[in-house]
């Protein structure tokens, strides 16, 4: 099971109503499109998804939205359950689990300044809490801090837990975990990177772009794995293109506005997240026009 769960996922976005609402048929919209991605898989209720700023209820809808709308497509589901607080954790991996979730990944517990010990007794009683395996998650970018290599291998050992998502620029600190932890699996999470971790040694990638651009980020994979490195780096700079106009944007709101120049009705993003420039649109209908972006648009 666990090298089935290897490729790359989408880190699911969030449809929202104009109130800022959890809207279903929103939410059906972003997963048609990246649907028809050709990625392994769904990465439902991170980061990307604006989990930080939906209620655990709004998550538990979502989760129930994404599994119909993935339903006998052979598209590989993973739930993340990283809530601040265990319990809201608990409940979303064992809704996850009673649905058919094929795995749960997490966010390490934030909003506060939590010891190295208390972050392994949240991994800990999380991966008991269900018989899903459990992929833990090093992101300095919304921790605040990184995690020390020493405990990062640890947490690969505890049982359930069969690989990490590492969104950190420290290549360094990822080649020494998969050199102390070989069978596990791991994925890399930024996205206009990808091909530098690629090359030391991947599982699969998960990343927000891939919502919208999926199919290059596919291709910057399989590119590596054939050794076409010059094909794999042409491609990874396409990527490099609409990320660096995606920062201008503020990259949640931004994916949402291309979404719309592309005719996906998403909605907004939810308050304070905002756009960080006026002509955002303007910006992505631009980079999206570019022949080499717009060839990977489903």
């Amino acid at each position: 099971m666990t090298k089935e769960l290897a490729g790359m996922y989408a880190a699911l976005m969030t449809g929202l109503s104009d109130a800022g609402e959890f809207d279903p048929q929103r939410q059906r919209n972003i997963n048609d499109y990246v649907l028809r991605q050709g990625l392994a898989g769904l990465y439902v209720g991170g980061s990307s998804g604006e989990s930080g700023l939906l209620t655990v209820d709004e998550l538990l809808a979502q989760q129930e939205v994404v599994f119909a709308g993935a339903a006998g497509t052979g598209t590989r589901l993973i739930a993340h359950v990283g809530m601040p607080n265990l319990r809201d954790s608990i409940r979303l991996a064992r809704q996850a689990q009673k649905l058919g979730y094929h795995a749960l990944s997490a966010l390490p517990p934030h909003s506060y300044p939590f010891s190295d010990e208390e972050v392994f007794g949240y991994y800990q009683a999380l991966a008991s809490a269900t018989q899903l395996p459990l992929i833990v998650y090093e992101i300095p970018l919304r921790t605040g801090r990184p995690l020390p290599l020493g405990l990062l291998v640890r947490l690969l050992d505890l049982g359930n837990v069969v690989g990490i998502k590492f969104t950190s620029t420290d290549l360094f600190k990822y080649s020494m975990l998969r050199k102390r932890q070989p069978d596990k699996l791991f994925y890399y999470g930024f996205d206009e990177i990808y091909a530098a971790a690629g090359v030391l040694g991947t599982d699969g990638g998960i990343g927000t772009t891939y919502n919208l651009l999926g199919r290059l980020y596919v291709a910057v994979d399989q590119a590596i794995r054939v050794g076409d490195l010059e094909r794999a780096k042409a491609l990874q700079m396409v990527s490099q293109d609409f990320v660096e106009v995606l920062l201008e944007t503020g990259v949640l709101p931004g994916m949402k506005a291309a979404f719309r120049v592309i005719g996906v009705d998403c909605g907004p993003t939810r308050a304070p997240m905002a756009l960080a420039v006026a002509d955002a649109e303007d910006r992505m209908r631009a980079v999206l026009a570019r022949p080499a972006v717009k060839e990977w648009l489903a």
